[in-house]
């Protein structure tokens, strides 16, 4: 064979097959770069940027899943701890026993069986509350613009008399908090169990609090946001935020829609992320509606049916928002539907009023055995319930059973019946904080409360 031809001949393939390298890598690096170039376009659509001028998207993903893998992870028992204190915060010490011995192998760990031992003290430290000295407060809506509350027209009178602003609840608050008052609910205080024949029995709750703790309850009247308070410094409505929490939405004066911390549902929901200790077992208060014209600021009244194009959905959101309360633990409750003197109006009325409750308000929130009586007028005097009150029966026919009028004039009331619980609150308001500062000196210090943004004198009632 000759030598050179043999060359020439392999040589030459050999020329072809870097020629032909040398095409393809070259149309390798183009399709790279174009790819490239698109993946920049796209991230720029998406609102991501650029990469930077010295990174690639290989590098970038192997980093990201460098620095995943190098991150350990969240110790189970830590996670466990965490929560159980939590619990124990809010003076819940079985339940964080029992979270913590969930687990029985994390329950043999040494920090498990010191937290438990810790736990197991702190609870046998506990005393008893007395149900009969737990005050009952409450409130309408907060105003949270005192120049648009306090403007002069005709409604700033009833403003200044049955309204705390939100300066004197947070005071309010804080002082309590301070005087080592502890939210209670109302089913922590008295609640419905069986006799020995299985009949119906209502007994005093056992809560324990710290020596030197004392319990209340707190309620809100009127949280329907209505239509007369529209641009007088208070909010439109509850919605749920973005956080899962329920929050208030606010109507600014552009015109633009502000979402925050509103009126009392977020205010004590902050308070109480920040004082935990201020929460039995995660207590709440009890909000109370009308329904007239609707709930939690939606128009969902069947008057609205018509007029209002968002009806049905706004029916949705508010059985929604009123869920999510129920969640954190609020109490919903019947301030009757027309707001009327459900003491004094006619039985025919009375039965007209509590059915339009069940069907425009109790159809959206679910069940609830609590009515909170406008006017703070009772059904009966301060004797017993009995079965010839018709009003007490036609209400406990539609569930109720925790019944509570108005009665400042003593910290304390209530009463305990077979089927049934009464409790007198307490209004923190205009009108109490001026003429009967004296009442609530166990609460706060009128005078370090009060804001002086308030119109004096505050109209008599």
């Amino acid at each position: 064979m000759n030598f050179n031809n043999f060359r020439e001949r392999n040589f030459g393939r050999g020329r072809n097959r870097i020629q032909s390298t040398i095409i393809i890598a070259f149309f390798g690096l183009l399709i790279i770069a174009i790819l490239a170039l698109c993946g920049i376009a796209i991230n720029k659509k998406l609102g991501h940027g650029t990469l930077p001028a010295d990174s690639s998207v290989a590098n970038h993903s192997s980093e990201s899943e460098a620095t995943a893998a190098s991150e350990p992870e969240k110790d189970p028992g830590l996670t466990l701890l965490e929560k159980a204190e939590a619990l124990s915060i809010q003076y819940d010490y079985d339940g964080a026993i029992a979270l913590l011995q969930s687990d029985t192998n994390l329950a043999a760990r040494e920090d498990f069986k010191s937290a438990i031992a810790g736990y197991e003290t702190a609870k046998s430290a506990l005393v008893p509350v007395n149900p009969q000295d737990v005050t009952h407060v409450f409130f309408h809506s907060l105003i949270m613009d005192n120049k648009k509350a306090f403007d002069g027209d005709k409604k700033q009178a009833g403003y200044n008399q049955m309204m705390t602003t939100k300066s004197e609840f947070l005071k309010i608050m804080q002082s309590m908090y301070d005087k080592g008052y502890v939210l209670v609910k109302i089913h922590d205080l008295a609640y419905e169990t069986k006799d020995e024949n299985g009949n119906p029995k209502f007994t005093y709750g056992n809560i324990m609090l710290p020596e030197g703790k004392k319990a209340f309850v707190l309620s809100q009247d009127d949280v329907c946001y209505y239509e007369y308070m529209d641009g007088d410094g208070f909010a439109s409505r509850l919605v749920i935020g973005k956080d899962g929490y329920p929050t208030c939405e606010m109507k600014m004066d552009d015109g633009s829609v502000s979402v925050g911390d509103y009126d009392l549902v977020p205010i004590l929901e902050n308070f109480i992320q920040t004082h935990p200790g201020f929460s039995y077992k995660g207590a709440r208060g009890i909000l109370a509606f009308t329904g007239y014209n609707g709930i939690l600021g939606y128009r969902t009244d069947e008057a609205y049916k018509d007029t209002n194009p968002n009806f049905e959905e706004d029916k949705k959101q508010a059985a929604a928002v009123a869920q999510n309360l129920k969640e954190h633990g609020w109490e919903l409750a019947s301030h009757s539907w027309g707001h009327r003197n459900m003491g004094g109006i006619s039985m025919e009325h009375f039965k007209i009023d509590s059915d339009k409750w069940a069907k425009n308000v109790g159809s959206l929130i679910g069940p609830t055995d609590i009515i909170l009586f406008p006017f703070g007028s009772d059904i009966g005097s301060w004797t017993p319930y009995t079965e010839d009150n018709e009003r007490f029966t036609y209400l406990q026919s539609q569930g109720f059973r925790y019944f509570c009028n108005v009665d400042a004039s003593k910290s304390t009331w209530m009463q305990l019946g077979p089927d049934y619980f009464r409790q007198a609150r307490r209004n923190l308001d205009g009108y109490r904080m001026y003429y009967y500062p004296d009442s609530l000196k166990d609460l706060f210090n009128v005078p370090d409360v009060f804001d002086p943004d308030r119109p004096t004198p505050v109209p008599p009632m």
